[in-house]
């Protein structure tokens, strides 16, 4: 059994896990890939047909990982043993796809069908309003097709919304209707109906489930803590009466809620399968005895948990650093030194990752590190690259500039008021003059607006104008009532606010003048060709530099060191109105334990006694998760010449 060397005893247990339900919680850094890998390769060395195996991921980059690391596993089998042909191993969007092109989409009847990107997509949820009279400029197509979108994964119906005690969700549940109608008649399928239309095959049709079940008999599902309802039901159908259903993954790295991943599953995985073998998977191979310690501690406090224990044999390591900053400025400039350090004791950039949990956190760090020459990327977007922020940029030069076409075009209709493309295409050609009626009105009022923008911001502060530009536009209403962004796209514009407070000092339109100048110029320094920023160099090859990433976007990945930062209550754990608690506290707690197991060698936690928000200054208390790491793992930090400014601990 050659694919049982190299494995400690519980992933050797996992692998030998031949027959019936098999639960494989794998802690953080617990060789989870590994361990599926060999268990595939192990039942091919028993005389499995490789066809007969199915592995099912949420990535095409894990699904790729483990296709190739299969097949490298397989051909260091002796010749004579070596099969034909290879297990299935894909995403559950394309495994669905592959269904429903052999046995067909809509109840069988449409096998060949067109897949809608999101412009498509967009474009018939826009003509299904119009279908029922409702306007797409005051009804904003993208948060209906969010609400849809929610509603099919936790597989509900339009007549389900339609009966809805808010009113959107019923005007929702109406457009549904009609975008499934308008979809089946041009044989069509949106990204979640890939995953609808397979449940139903498998659950409706006895045709096609004998078909999986005579084609796979051993099915796999990777993080299987972050499925959801339509993806839990596709695996148990696929199990069928054989039940040799395998899944893989760790309760305590859930934390992908707010996209319907349900931490049920998983932790209810035994009530489905009373027979099921569990094996846990707690030794870790990435993080030092310190960092694993830490992770412990802070994730123990949860109850909704499998209960486990991680354990390394890896060296005691550092302590970890904490960093008690005086603000945000202060906070970052700290990480830009110890970045500073940190290479220049050997070690790669990007080998270093600066992690936060809201993604307007990455201005001041961003402007820290250009400030002080230290190469980095952001995963996601810059902050002057996002949207809205954008958006209230376009707002200050079109005040100022009313010929400022490129600025007009993006904020004329943003947010919806109205004015659409026919009106904005004719008032660009003919001026006001050649509009009439509504269409008139909406574009006179929009220059009325900016007229007003222009007054006010002789007058006001730079800091104050941004906040005026915020309300009078309707940005604040619309991001508001935006349930899916609206409140991460309102943190960055409240972070623009607190930028604004920088020029607050020049008189008139100069502090507005230079907060556009330094705008563009820091865009235009992340893309130039150097180690700074974002992207690939004029010849093609990536640029390395410090990773600047959401704890969200981080999980799966791992660095030397890890910056954890903004370590303070409400910002993390997160909150924004009231207390977090039950589940909500809970998976702040796993968030703060996915953050802590990126570090292999090395950990930063950093927090901000005082921080600017909204172009308010605001006392912070450093954030529970703080205090719950033990003294003993923890060393204070200070800045050269500089102690921060400790107010705990």
């Amino acid at each position: 059994m050659q694919f049982l060397e190299g494995l400690n005893e519980a992933q050797q247990k996992a692998v030998l896990s031949k027959d019936g339900p098999l639960l494989i919680v794998a802690g953080a850094g617990a060789g989870k890939t590994k361990t599926i890998v060999h268990r595939i390769c192990n039942l091919v060395e028993e005389g499995i047909t490789p066809t007969a195996i199915l592995a099912v991921t949420f990535t095409n980059k894990a699904a790729k990982e483990m296709r190739e690391r299969v097949l490298v596993q397989l051909e260091t089998l002796p010749a004579a043993l070596r099969p034909n042909g290879i297990p299935f191993v894909s995403t559950f969007h394309s495994l669905g796809v592959f269904l429903l092109r052999r046995f067909g989409a809509y109840g069988g009847e449409v096998k060949r069908f067109t897949i809608l990107d999101d412009a498509d997509t967009m474009s018939l949820i826009k003509e299904s309003l119009q279908y029922f009279g409702l306007d797409p400029k005051t009804n904003e197509p993208r948060a209906i097709r969010s609400t849809i979108s929610r509603a099919a994964n936790a597989l509900q119906t339009p007549d389900q919304l339609l009966k809805d005690s808010n009113p959107r969700n019923r005007m929702a549940g109406q457009v549904w209707k009609r975008y499934t109608a308008l979809k089946r008649e041009q044989k069509s399928l949106d990204f979640d109906d890939l995953l609808l239309e397979t449940v139903k095959l498998l659950e409706e049709n006895e045709t096609v489930r004998a078909w999986c079940h005579d084609t796979w008999h051993y099915i796999h599902v990777d993080e299987y803590q972050d499925t959801n309802e339509v993806q839990y039901r596709i695996a148990k159908a696929l199990a069928g009466a054989r039940k040799n259903l395998c899944v893989v993954g760790d309760s305590d790295q859930s934390i992908y809620s707010w996209r319907g991943a349900n931490i049920k599953n998983i932790l209810e995985f035994e009530r489905d399968y009373p027979e099921a073998t569990v094996v846990l998977l707690e030794e870790n191979y990435r993080s030092t005895k310190t960092v694993i310690a830490a992770a412990n501690v802070i994730v123990n406090k949860n109850t909704y948990r499998t209960p486990k224990q991680l354990f390394t044999n890896n060296e005691e390591g550092e302590l970890i650093s904490v960093y008690a900053a005086y603000d945000e400025n202060d906070e970052a400039k700290f990480i830009a030194e110890r970045c500073i350090e940190i290479m220049d004791g050997g070690a790669k950039a990007d080998d270093i990752a600066i992690l936060f949990r809201t993604n307007f956190q990455s201005r001041a760090i961003e402007e820290a590190l250009l400030s002080y020459s230290v190469p980095y990327q952001v995963l996601g977007v810059k902050f002057f690259e996002r949207k809205e922020v954008k958006d209230v940029l376009s707002y200050i030069r079109a005040a100022q500039n009313p010929d400022s076409i490129v600025d007009l075009k993006r904020i004329i209709n943003t947010p919806v008021r109205g004015i659409g493309k026919v009106t904005i295409d004719k008032y660009f050609v003919h001026g006001i003059e050649g509009l009439s009626g509504k269409a008139a009105i909406s574009v006179r009022n929009f220059f009325d607006m900016l007229e007003k923008i222009r007054d006010f911001a002789d007058l006001h502060s730079v800091s104050e104008t941004i906040k005026y530009i915020i309300v009078e536009s309707g940005m604040q209403r619309a991001y508001k009532e935006d349930k899916i962004d609206g409140e991460e796209r309102l943190e960055n514009l409240e972070e623009l606010v607190t930028l604004g407070l920088r020029y607050d000092h020049l008189e008139g339109y100069e502090g507005l003048e230079k907060l556009l100048e330094d705008a563009t110029l820091m865009s235009d320094q992340d893309n130039l060709d150097k180690d700074s920023g974002s992207g690939k160099n004029k010849k093609g090859a990536e640029k390395h530099g410090v990773k600047l990433m959401t704890i969200h976007a981080a999980k799966g990945l791992e660095f030397g060191t890890v910056f954890v930062t903004g370590l303070e209550h409400g910002l993390f754990p997160h909150q924004r109105d009231a207390n977090l608690t039950g589940a909500d506290a809970e998976e702040e707690r796993r968030l703060m334990y996915v953050a802590v197991t990126r570090a292999r060698r090395k950990l930063y936690l950093t927090y901000a006694s005082m921080r600017t928000i909204f172009g308010m200054r605001d006392v912070r208390l450093p954030s529970e998760f703080l205090m719950d790491v033990p003294d003993e793992y923890i060393q204070r930090e200070s800045r050269s010449g500089e102690a921060g400014f400790t107010v705990f601990l």
